[in-house]
């Protein structure tokens, strides 16, 4: 490993006590920053609620650590709206924000469009399929970025149980990304969860970087991010145990054409290739292939949308 990761495993690694809740709260009482939660869901009807109503509970009502809750829905078909809503959260629809930039389907779309419709210097993002979810992966996070000025994002990391069997879940990460980013940016790789999708950044990094629309936006963000601001400005923190729901192999394969396709993209950008991606499944007339489109497409930076400078100066 090289040199600087070993050096950055000790000074940018920590665990979620090494802050205390008090200490926490008292470097947000003393620097006055705001703290966003944002929770991005597609039909997530059976885990949202309860995230919210947690987190809502243990760092609105009991300590003011949380300003806001926002889930952005992104066409769910169940009841994850009127859940989240339920639970205390402000639940918004991708389609209402930033109406003149028609919305296409992806996580990453939705993260860059709750810029636009949340307040806090410091953003924080949570998926909504999160089981036995506890509030520490929020204070986690955020503590870092409230009690050190020097950093601007900070990742999650945590086990990932896969049926029973410890550390088997993030078959992307081990599979895809952590090869990626070893051979290409090998000052992440000291990233346990590179992929994950509990993280927080400053509001000031957030809005400069582009965001893949679909999964390749954690890999993306953490890649550029590195080269904006610096390996020392990027940290993580131990929060336990991630459960939650698993994609089938199919699935994990569309994520993993898309996550090397984000990273294409910032190795050579503007070089072609073909960005799609042929799976096969079992037909009458034997294997049939069946092609997907990879994300491609990348939002702007925040700052340069018109709507969201007009609101800063209002």
């Amino acid at each position: 490993m090289l040199e600087e990761v070993e050096r950055w495993l000790s000074t940018r690694s920590w665990s979620v006590t090494d802050r205390p809740l008090h200490q926490i709260l008292a470097a947000k009482q003393r620097t006055g920053q705001s703290v966003s939660v944002v929770l991005p869901a597609l039909n997530e009807e059976e885990t949202v609620g309860d995230i919210v109503a947690i987190i809502r509970h243990d760092l609105m009502q009991q300590v003011p650590l949380v300003d806001e809750i926002v889930v952005v829905d992104s066409g769910s078909t169940d009841r994850t709206s009127e859940v989240a809503a339920a639970a205390g959260a402000r639940v918004v629809h991708r389609d209402d924000v930033l109406p003149r930039i028609p919305a296409v389907p992806g996580k990453g779309e939705v993260l860059w469009r709750s810029l636009l419709v949340t307040e806090g210097d410091i953003v924080c993002f949570i998926d909504a399929d999160l089981k036995e979810f506890s509030s520490d992966f929020v204070s986690g996070i955020v503590g870092p970025l409230l009690t050190d000025p020097d950093v601007d994002l900070v990742k999650g990391m945590y086990d990932r149980p896969l049926a029973g069997a410890s550390g088997q879940g993030g078959r992307v990460t081990e599979l895809m990304a952590r090869p990626l980013l070893n051979m290409h940016w090998p000052q992440l790789a000291g990233f346990v969860q590179p992929l994950g999708g509990e993280y927080a950044a400053r509001r000031s990094l957030l809005e400069q970087l582009p965001f893949p629309v679909g999964y390749g936006v954690e890999l993306g963000m953490l890649v550029d991010a590195l080269h904006l601001v610096g390996l020392d400005a990027l940290a993580q923190v131990d929060v336990g145990v991630r459960k939650h729901r698993h994609q089938d192999g199919q699935a994990l394969g569309r994520m993993a054409a898309a996550i090397y396709r984000t990273a294409q993209l910032r190795l050579a950008r503007g070089h072609l290739v073909r960005p799609s991606l042929t799976q096969f499944e079992r037909g009458e007339e034997g294997f049939e292939p069946r092609t997907y489109s990879v994300d491609t497409e990348e939002r702007p930076p925040m700052a340069e949308i018109a709507e969201y400078a007009a609101r800063r100066v209002a």
